[in-house]
């Protein structure tokens, strides 16, 4: 192992001369009310260290419980892969030491998971599907959180000093681990961000997980190896820890690959290691050597009692699997005419979720998709945030294109009042109450206003006369000015035709 890095190769130089083998090991936090093995509570956010107990700090008399829903969900990600529900299993003890772990210990599957042999068919965007073959999906409890104070990015190196903080130590983990994933070539970036997505679509369907993955309730470990092509050896692999977005594992893939060229181009060993995902520059670095199984000395939990579903639970369970999401997504793209690249960019931007609830609430899908894609996301962006976290419902917005629809409102008014509701002024109605925001269809206000518009602009009151009926506009406009744009437009162009004879 050398002690400067190595030049990274050309990626098509890469692809010309090495074969990928991909692997990758998600880690997905379940979204129970409480953790896996005791009852302290999961939400996200608390002040540090107000979630614990004795039993997920580890404390000496403390004993486990199983959580009965965390098992539930782990059968029915299990099923959504295709894969085998084992009957019977055990949990084991993972032991190794880190801070963050207060039992020195993570209670894990390991020779006996609930979920094997399965498989997921991955669609690229260009439409070729990749079979994923998923080994396992196991059962575990995730670790605490260390925030490392001084530091450079909030790494440990140079750090003053570490605060820990166990609210997270003991919630549900499921880990989804596929088999060898070879023969994708130069797409082996584009099939690993498809994979996960695909994965976090699945699981967030199944309503067992948010998927954060900026919050770390999904995260992704990345193994990849080079070979020289045609040589049939498997090259040694490097694991990258924890990539936190779905942009993230494409890239840390792409550098993997460049990275481990140069270091066998320049006549170097690939250590088997953990390696860092730098966000910001989009390369790796060293963590740890990677431990083998023997590292953890895996033994059985002897606090716990096997796990053993019972096959009509199972089947129960695989009653309750929701439509796949791309099957999903086929059904609203032809109900709805969409082309690939319009679905694409509704999914891309979180909005067709949101669309559909705003269709059930009764708008029409049209007037639906214009709002979230077009205004919504701009204010979206222009707060920062998800399309989804904006402080507007579905049900606000179908509630607008009503109000637009029965003729209460005009479209400028209606941003007004989302605006209103995105201020926290409450529903829609209300904000149209308080702001005063109603469109002006009373005839004796609207034509004192046309007079008036009429009066200033005798060059167009002649054009009209005249049978230049569009010159009309100008008028329109200039009521509604003077209206603060809450005339009914409509009205107003039959009032001028009117008063112009």
């Amino acid at each position: 192992m050398t002690t400067t890095a190595p030049a990274l190769v050309d990626y098509d130089d890469v692809v010309a001369r090495y074969e990928p083998t991909l692997g990758l090991e998600v880690h997905v936090e379940l979204s129970t009310s409480t953790k896996m093995f005791c009852g302290c509570p999961t939400d996200f956010g608390a002040e540090p260290n107000t979630q614990v107990c004795p039993t997920c700090l580890g404390l000496p008399g403390s004993l486990p419980v199983v959580n009965r829903a965390a098992v539930e969900a782990a059968i029915r990600i299990g099923l959504a892969l295709n894969c085998s529900i084992a009957p019977w299993g055990r949990f084991a003890r993972k032991n190794y030491f880190y801070p963050d772990m207060p039992k020195n210990f993570q209670t894990s599957q390991y020779d006996e998971p609930i979920a094997v042999d399965g498989w997921m068919d991955v669609t690229l965007e260009d439409g070729e599907v990749v079979r994923v073959g998923i080994a396992r999906a196991h059962m575990e409890e995730d670790t605490g959180k260390s925030l490392h104070v001084g530091g450079a990015d909030g790494r440990i190196h140079g750090a003053e000093y570490s605060l820990l903080d166990y609210n997270r130590a003991g919630v549900p983990l499921i880990e989804i681990v596929t088999k060898m994933i070879p023969g994708t070539g130069e797409r082996a970036p584009e099939v690993a961000r498809a994979y996960v997505t695909q994965l976090r679509d699945l699981i967030k369907s199944l309503g067992v997980s948010d998927v954060r993955m900026d919050q770390g309730s999904m995260r992704c470990d990345v193994n990849l190896s080079l070979s020289p092509t045609g040589s049939g050896v498997l090259g040694t692999r490097t694991e990258t820890k924890n990539v936190n977005s779905l942009r993230s594992v494409e890239r840390a893939v792409r550098h993997e690959m460049q990275r481990q060229a140069g270091v066998l181009d320049g006549g170097g060993v690939i250590v088997q290691e953990t390696r860092h995902f730098e966000e910001q520059s989009g390369t790796t670095r060293p963590g740890r050597r990677k431990e083998t199984s023997e590292d953890y000395r895996y033994f059985p939990e002897p606090d716990l009692v096997p796990i053993a579903p019972d096959a009509e639970w199972v089947e129960e369970l695989r009653g309750t699997l929701p439509e796949l999401p791309w099957e999903h997504r086929r059904r609203i793209q032809e109900a709805w005419i969409l082309s690939d690249e319009e679905l694409r960019d509704l999914v891309n931007a979180g909005a067709l979720e949101l669309i559909e609830a705003t269709v059930a609430e009764g708008a029409p899908a049209g007037e639906a998709r214009s709002w979230w894609v077009a205004y919504l996301t701009q204010q979206a962006n222009s707060r920062g945030v998800e399309l989804a976290d904006l402080p507007i419902t579905p049900a606000q917005v179908a509630r607008v294109i009503a109000l637009v629809a029965s003729g209460e409102l005009n479209n400028k008014l209606a941003r007004q009042v989302v605006d209103g509701v995105l201020a926290g002024e409450g529903e829609p109605d209300e904000v149209v109450e308080k702001r005063g925001l109603k469109v002006v269809s009373d005839d004796s206000a609207l034509i004192a206003a046309v007079d008036e518009a009429l009066a200033a602009q005798p060059d167009v009151v002649e054009k009209i006369k005249g049978g230049k009926v569009q010159a009309a506009g100008a008028i329109v406009g200039a009521v509604m000015k003077a209206t603060q744009g809450q005339a009914d437009a409509k009205r107003v162009r039959e009032l001028i035709i009117e008063r112009c004879g």
